[in-house]
């Protein structure tokens, strides 16, 4: 879900990267970007579009919903605290006190947060659920900076704090083995082995790729990411067992089937969405019930509608940033994997859930501001939640690298290494024709003039 509109919430900005005056396109060497190679008419003309918003507005109906309610929520937060030490005993119980301490140093960093955060670039349902993704990545960055200055048996067993039932090693399990599709000689049926793939992760896998779909707009790098994925887990299954599945689990179950309907059914909402007249009006200014009815459920649907257009060929730093992003995100799907082998925690915890409904929203937000930062000449400032989820990343990785270094330096098979190291210089090699040898080669003046059209 995207928006490009604007709230207003006690006269705070929340575009990421604007200026005093996003009216005035920023200057750089008599051009308006740093891509001095772009004609002026074309980087003016992207400079406009972005500053054409569509302003989300008080329209006296709902006024309530629109205050910051600062005090309201300083007052409510004392109070719960005057409750908890004043007439709340507390119990001869060491482990349950420190838990629910550390809870409340979160929820009151939230209540804080929340309230005074800047807005980001989504508006609906309302700005405060998207400042709270905000805070929620925060946090969960900071328990893994203390999770990274832990030994691995010591994080192991911080696990036990927020399950019981973790801190044991999880059992090696292999989807290769038999790979027969049709295997008439076994007792529970010919296509036992296709059936026993069908289960809660499959339409949680289409689940997952829809909403990527939603999230990076374009059908060529979610494809591209879809399959370099299953490369990956060709690549890497002498390190994750799990990772070695039989040839029509990669390609059919996987690609085709889960990702490949997810993308599809995920670009045709896009394509909807793009499509949809958006015209808003105030709740009270609908005269009948159904109107209001529909009002109140368009409520969770986009102000507006944002295409990406990702040009990665537009510019070397496009270019760069486009690997970047395929990069990061297949970073973040490894991360997932490395992280519940090493620290022991099952596939079906709640744990692995939570981190995912915790990257869903915060990816959507990230990659709308990455894309505008890419797009947009005036914006000079790389945007809040993306900063955050590129630290998460990151900071997932440390920790796989510091628990486990000897399970990622395990060698690579010779041909597995072969055909990276082949595929590295393929792309490096691309990029210096492109960018450096074709980039001399002036373009017609007409190329420029369509470009500046679209």
């Amino acid at each position: 879900m995207s928006e490009t509109a604007r709230g207003q919430r006690g006269g705070r900005r929340g575009q990421a990267g604007q200026g005093d005056d996003p009216a005035r396109p920023r200057q750089h060497n008599g051009t308006v970007s740093a891509e001095e190679h772009l004609p002026v008419p074309f980087l003016k003309k992207k400079s406009r579009e972005w500053t054409q918003e569509t302003v989300v507005y008080d329209d006296g109906t709902i006024t309530f919903f629109w205050r910051a309610h600062t005090l309201t929520v300083l007052v409510g937060l004392i109070c719960v605290l005057i409750y908890v030490t004043l007439l709340e005993e507390t119990p001869n119980n060491s482990e349950y006190n420190t838990k629910r301490g550390l809870a409340f140093v979160v929820i009151v960093f939230l209540a804080f947060a929340v309230t005074y955060t800047p807005d980001g670039p989504f508006k609906r349902p309302h700005p405060s659920i998207w400042r709270l993704v905000l805070c929620l990545s925060v946090v969960y960055e900071l328990c893994l900076i203390f999770v990274l200055f832990q030994t691995v048996d010591d994080a192991r067993q911080l696990m036990k704090y927020l399950d019981e039932s973790l801190g044991e090693p999880l059992p090696e399990q292999s989807y290769g083995g038999n790979c027969l599709l049709w295997d008439p000689d076994h007792s529970q049926g010919p296509l036992h082995n296709l059936w026993d793939k069908f289960d809660i992760f499959v339409p949680a896998h289409f689940l997952g790729w829809y909403a990527k779909a939603l999230i990076l707009r374009n059908v060529w790098i979610t494809n591209v990411i879809s399959v370099m994925f299953e490369l990956l887990e060709y690549t890497l299954e002498h390190q994750l067992p799990n990772f070695n599945e039989c040839w029509w689990d990669h390609w059919i179950m996987d690609v085709l089937i889960c990702n490949g309907l997810g993308i599809w059914c995920g670009m045709k909402t896009v394509e909807y969405l793009k499509m949809k007249p958006y015209h808003w009006r105030g709740l009270w200014h609908i005269p009948t019930y159904r109107g209001k009815m529909r009002r109140m459920v368009a409520q969770f649907t986009p102000y507006n509608w944002t295409s990406f257009d990702w040009k990665p060929t537009l510019s070397l730093k496009r270019w760069l940033a486009v690997l970047g992003i395929i990069t990061m995100w297949l970073l973040a799907e490894l991360n997932a994997f490395y992280l519940k082998t090493i620290l022991w925690i099952p596939p079906p915890n709640l744990i692995n859930w939570a981190r995912l409904g915790m990257y869903v929203p915060a990816a959507a937000v990230a990659f709308r501001e990455t894309f505008q930062f890419l797009d947009d000449p005036t914006c000079k400032k790389f945007g809040q939640q993306a900063w955050i989820l590129a630290a998460i990343v990151i900071t997932e990785l440390l920790i796989v690298m510091k628990f486990d270094l000897n399970l990622l330096l395990l060698p690579f098979p010779e041909h597995i290494w072969q055909c990276w190291v082949a595929a590295f210089v393929g792309i490096a090699s691309w990029t210096i024709w492109r960018f450096f040898i074709r980039r001399n080669q002036k373009p017609e003046s007409g190329d420029w003039s369509k470009l500046a059209q679209k």
